[in-house]
C-alpha cells in the first residue's frame, strides 16, 4: 500500500515537474513525502518477511 501510495505521488511530482513547469516548493515536498513512504515500505517489507 505505502508502495503504490508512493509510485503515485513520484508520478504527479514528475508530471507537475515537466508537464505543467510548477517550481513551487510544494512540488518538491511531494516528491520528499514519496520518497520517504517507498523507503518505509522497503523497510517494513524486509522486517516482515523474517
Amino acid at each position: 500500500m505505502l508502495g503504490m501510495l508512493a509510485a503515485i505521488l513520484i508520478v504527479l511530482w514528475l508530471l507537475g515537474f515537466f508537464a505543467f513547469h510548477v517550481t513551487t516548493g510544494l512540488i518538491h515536498i511531494v516528491l520528499v513525502v514519496g520518497l520517504i513512504l517507498l523507503v518505509l515500505h522497503f523497510l517494513r517489507g524486509s522486517a516482515a518477511s523474517v
